[in-house]
C-alpha cells in the first residue's frame, strides 16, 4: 500500500518573529521525514511549507502545536495541496 504524499502550507500569526520560531521549527523538522521551508514574512507572519507523507506531516504540525511555540501563535491558516517533490531538505528560507 502506497502512502499518500502532500504539500501543506501554514501561515502562523502572533508574536512569531524574533522568538526563535524558525529555528525551533527546523529542530522539530529534524525528527520528521519532511522537506520544505520556514520563513518570516514582511507582514509579521511566519510561512511554513512542508512536503511528505500525510501522516508524517500531521505529526510534524502537531509537534509544532504541542511545543512551546504555541504560546506565541494567535492564529494559523493551513492549506493542503498536491505533492510536488520540489524540496531536498527542510530549511530556513530568506526573502
Amino acid at each position: 500500500m502506497q502512502k499518500q504524499k502532500s504539500q501543506v502550507t501554514v501561515f502562523y500569526k502572533g508574536r512569531v518573529q524574533g522568538v526563535g520560531f524558525r529555528y525551533t521549527v527546523i529542530s522539530i523538522a529534524s525528527n520528521f521525514n519532511v522537506t520544505g521551508y520556514v520563513k518570516n514574512l514582511r507582514d509579521g507572519r511566519v510561512e511554513l511549507c512542508a512536503e511528505g507523507d500525510d501522516s508524517v506531516l500531521l505529526g510534524f504540525l502537531n509537534a509544532i502545536d504541542d511545543s512551546h511555540l504555541r504560546r506565541y501563535i494567535t492564529d494559523k491558516s493551513t492549506d493542503w495541496s498536491t505533492f510536488l517533490g520540489k524540496y531536498n531538505q527542510f530549511s530556513v528560507q530568506y526573502s
